[in-house]
């Protein structure tokens, strides 16, 4: 048996190889945000009770959120504890499983569009490392948090019209000071700010949210893909292989057309946009290929 998971900041999808179709949920797992005993929690009260005790996996291939190689191991070491009946397991960056479901072994400009954002290129094996993503603080443009972000700083600094705001108002019967103290004083805040995207997915439509929007997804452009291809550009034969760039998460699935906008005013094309790589892993380590 091989368990492969693909794991965001809000919410982590896992399957067998073995039985593909059958995909189950838990919450995100994020070793910058949660610690060992979050990590492991989840685990047993999400994921185990969804798989027969007995299961015996030969592989995990863990992709996650926030898997750098100094956080790697604590996810490795979690899951060791919690299925220690496995025999190996893999734990890598969500921007390889990104680059590995959409890409196979054939190099193209990742992007990870969710919760948060991030971007790289990729050679059909490995990385080139890309422009950092710095969380949604200080960077993560395009993505959930971002957007929320925005809207919400721009409803509060009046930088939208009455209309819009009072729409906000009335649909999430939120006020200043909740924000503020879900922001600066829960765990989280990212997932927080991620959950008033829908907002601007209803109103699309309005004049100001679409510029927002556009506006989003050109700073993520300019902030991010643009200086990657600056860095490409002399090292990378195929031309398109650097103006195409390929998306996964939820956030570039919905929004796609304001993306393919924005893309197009700064001269890239939109290739393939995925919700989840899952389907993509599954035919990477299928047959088995080692890392």
């Amino acid at each position: 048996m091989t368990l492969i998971a693909d794991s965001g900041s809000t919410k982590t999808a896992w399957c067998l190889i073995e039985d593909p179709r059958h995909v189950i949920y838990t919450q995100g797992i994020n070793p910058f945000q949660q610690d060992e005993e979050e990590i492991c929690s989840i685990l047993h009260h999400e994921l185990l009770s969804n798989f027969n005790v007995n299961f015996h996996f030969d592989d995990i291939y863990f992709y996650g959120a926030g898997c750098t190689p100094e956080k790697a191991p604590i996810v490795a070491q979690t899951l060791r504890k919690v299925v220690s009946n496995t025999a190996r397991i893999y734990v890598e960056s969500d921007m390889l499983g990104a680059a590995r479901g959409l890409c196979g072994r054939q190099p193209g400009i990742v992007a990870i569009l969710g919760t948060g954002s991030n971007s790289c290129y990729y050679d059909g094996r490995t990385l080139f490392p890309g422009i950092p993503a710095l969380g949604y603080i200080l960077g993560d443009e395009g993505s959930g948090a971002y957007i929320g972000k925005r809207l919400v700083g721009d409803i509060f600094k009046r930088q939208l019209p009455d209309d819009v705001c009072q729409l906000f108002f009335d649909e999430t019967h939120e006020t200043q000071a909740n924000i503020i103290q879900r922001v600066y004083r829960t765990p989280l805040p990212n997932r927080y700010l991620a959950s008033f995207s829908p907002f601007c997915t209803r109103h699309r439509k309005h004049p100001a949210i679409h510029t927002l929007l556009l506006d989003c997804f050109e700073q993520f452009f300019r902030r991010n893909i643009i200086p990657l291809t600056r860095q490409l550009s002399d090292m990378t034969p195929q031309p398109s292989a650097i103006s195409t760039v390929h998306f996964i998460g939820s956030i570039a699935q919905y929004y796609r057309p304001e993306l393919t906008e924005a893309a197009t005013r700064l001269g890239f094309h939109i290739g393939t946009i995925l919700q989840s790589p899952l389907e993509g892993l599954v035919a990477y380590h299928q047959p088995y290929t080692a890392l």
